[in-house]
């Protein structure tokens, strides 16, 4: 991939299904160039044959969800200066109509099991803030007396609390005869004071499950708890709007009681539809209500009465200790449940019975990221190492796939696919990575200059997806090892806590180690290497250059660098020092054993830092002082500093400045680690 290759990169966004299982609808988004944003539409897939055929053409389309009648496509649409709002559209096709007008957007919607309304969540602003117009500057004072109150990516967040709504969907004279211009008004079913998200409807309508922190210790730890929103009846179609009477809220009922004794923190949940149970995607924090270091996502299934009460306590049906569940990704399957367990670089699909009984879908080297169910038919978006995600429909031998969503990035010839590799580290633990090396009709048979990568988290995961990191740097003739050291998700656990309180320990162990095994190649320069990693991989970037000159240049990006800072200036903060690290006010020795900033006297390496402005996980402090103590040191170092961006950047940024990112990385590599001329093709 070259820079600018970055705007043939596609994907596709969660999928809905019609009811008859015939097609599904999907979200397919890449970066603009002209607008400098990701944009797309909704596109309807039939499973059977047939093209794809547009379904929606708005500036940027997102979240599908089908109703039950078959009729109706509801979604998410934003605009180039606005911000995302409910709509609906034929499925047949049409001209979409919003139904929202929410001050900050809407998110998240769910249609009714009767197909005649839709909840979905909004963010709620405080008299006075976030005005469409309005000057940030000269809003009222913010007094903050909670630790949560704010959030990367956002900003702040006790100010503009999410909600949930419901709004009854218009009715149609006859199918293809349009839809009403006078939406009903939305009805807000939440209680101010409590945060949701993620709505899911009863089997009866009569109520929308959440996920909300509503504990007396919400402020101290990271419990979640599920609750019930009671839903009121739809008004009266023959009683004019002013004779209606006002709704009233029901109360709360919680469905998980973390005031009761529950230690989950709950990421999803889903009323079975047969009303007999509710599923839970949830991780265990524990007794102190903040052991979240590789506290792994299961499942749980909690029995419930007709009237929705709960039944006893929630039942784990996965493993604590060896399966992790992408949050993401819980659907009813006919009696059952889909989830996606992390697994060694891959993410797989499997259906889960109520008794515990597994069945894998998909498998192998698969990166499933969504999927949904209807009709006894499966889809799933599947990235493998050539694609950055498609549509599949699931089958008894595997998948078919739908789309071929990155075709136009593999026609340049410039991807690369990258060979598994296992290493060993010092103390025999089994390291596992990818080695990718560059075009040898281009750049020759080597040796080339190597670079390290090291992911985020810690506790996430490389896989083996289509990554354009690892595909700009081999395409400008870099070979890249990049890997899963203990620390990080998908091998269970233990694997995950082996660095709680011992950062940079057998972590660099691990990744040098697969250096160390790559170098033996002789298609690689062991004499002129790089390292280079984004935020705990920033950290750990950096750690090794306290620790080692081997490497020839580094870079540091939007790192976790002094954990004495990170606790009041981070959004996580308050809780992620503590528990990865230790607590700096009672243990300083532990603390600044594992501090890349207390050992910044021995880095030698020159070193770009990046870093942006708005980053509020790693903040922009920690890569400000990181290039100050080594430009005080006499350090080669230079900071690139990206404005109006987040921790996501280098995902989720705008096109230009992620493809300016790109520039600058390769400009620093060619300085530091110049590569020898490539032999220019005409298809190059």
């Amino acid at each position: 991939m070259l820079p600018d290759d970055l705007y043939l990169w596609c994907a596709p966004g969660a999928p809905a299904l019609l009811p008859d299982g015939s097609a599904a609808v999907i979200a397919v988004h890449g970066p603009d160039a002209a607008a400098d944003a990701v944009t797309g539409g909704l596109w309807l897939v039939p499973l059977n044959g047939g093209a794809p055929r547009v379904l929606t053409r708005g500036f940027a389309d997102s979240a599908p969800q089908v109703s039950a009648d078959g009729r109706w496509v509801v979604f998410i649409r934003r605009t180039a200066d606005g911000p995302g709002q409910v709509h609906v559209v034929e499925a047949a096709g049409g001209e979409p109509v919003a139904l929202t007008d929410a001050p900050l957007g809407a998110q998240q919607p769910v249609v009714s099991p009767d197909s005649r309304r839709v909840a979905y969540v909004a963010r709620v602003p405080e008299p006075g803030r976030y005005e469409r117009g309005g000057k940030p500057g000269a809003e009222p004072p913010r007094l903050v007396t909670e630790l949560r109150y704010r959030a990367d990516g956002l900003g702040y967040v006790r100010d503009r609390e999410r909600a949930v709504f419901v709004v009854d969907l218009p009715p149609l004279a006859s199918p293809g005869a349009g839809v009403p211009q006078d939406a009903p008004e939305p009805v807000r079913i939440s209680p101010a004071g409590l945060d949701v998200n993620g709505p899911r409807w009863l089997p009866d309508g009569s109520g929308v499950t959440v996920v909300a922190a509503r504990h007396g210790a919400r402020e101290v730890d990271l419990r979640r708890d599920a609750v019930v929103l009671p839903v009121p009846p739809s008004p009266a179609p023959d009683v004019a709007a002013e004779d209606q009477a006002a709704p009233v809220l029901g109360a709360v009922r919680p469905v998980t009681d973390a005031d009761a004794g529950s230690t989950l923190a709950v990421g999803a949940v889903l009323p079975d539809p047969d009303g007999a149970r509710v599923w839970l995607l949830a991780a265990d924090m524990g007794a102190s209500g903040r052991d979240c270091v590789a506290a792994l996502t299961g499942l749980f299934v909690l029995e419930v009465a007709a009237d929705g009460t709960p039944v006893g306590a929630p039942v784990r049906l996965t493993d604590p200790e060896r399966v992790d569940l992408d949050p993401g990704v819980l659907v009813a399957a006919d009696g059952g449940v889909l989830v996606a367990p992390l697994r060694e670089g891959a993410v797989h699909l499997v259906r889960v019975e109520p008794d515990a009984t597994v069945a894998e879908l998909l498998g192998g080297t698969d990166v499933v990221t969504s999927a949904t169910h209807a009709a006894g038919r499966t889809v799933a978006v599947r990235a493998t190492p050539d694609s950055a995600g498609d549509l599949v429909v699931v089958t008894d031998g595997g998948a078919r796939a739908l789309t071929d969503l990155s075709a136009r990035l593999r026609a340049t010839g410039r991807l690369r696919r990258p060979q598994p590799v296992t290493a060993l580290a010092p103390d025999g633990y089994r390291v596992e990575g990818w080695l990718t090396t560059p075009d040898p009709e281009r750049f020759g048979a080597g040796p080339h200059p190597t670079i390290l990568m090291i992911h985020g988290g810690p506790f996430a995961q490389y896989t083996h997806a289509l990554f354009d990191e690892v595909q700009v740097l081999a395409a400008a003739g870099y070979a890249v090892v990049h890997g899963n050291p203990r620390g990080s998700a998908g091998r269970g656990r233990a694997h995950g806590r082996a660095i709680r309180h011992a950062f940079g320990t057998v972590d660099a162990d691990d990744v040098l180690a697969l250096l160390d095994h790559v170098l033996a190649d002789e298609r690689l320069d062991a004499t002129r290497t790089g390292v280079m990693g984004g935020s705990y991989g920033g950290y750990l970037t950096a750690w090794l250059t306290t620790r080692t000159e081997r490497f020839t240049a580094a870079i540091v990006e939007r790192g976790f660098l002094d954990p004495v800072s990170f606790v009041g200036s981070s959004d996580i903060g308050w809780f992620f020092g503590q528990e990865n690290v230790g607590d700096p006010a009672v243990e300083p020795e532990l603390v600044a054993a594992q501090s890349p900033m207390a050992h910044v006297g021995a880095v030698r390496t020159p070193t770009l830092v990046i870093h942006s402005e708005q980053d509020w996980r790693c903040p922009v402090e920690q890569g400000q002082r990181w290039f100050t103590e080594l430009r005080l040191r006499g350090v080669p170092a230079e900071l690139l500093l990206f404005p109006g961006e987040g921790h996501e950047l280098s995902r989720s940024g705008l096109p230009s400045h992620r493809v300016a990112r790109f520039e600058h990385v390769l400009r620093w590599w060619a300085r530091h680690l110049p590569v020898g001329a490539a032999r220019v093709t005409a298809d190059a």
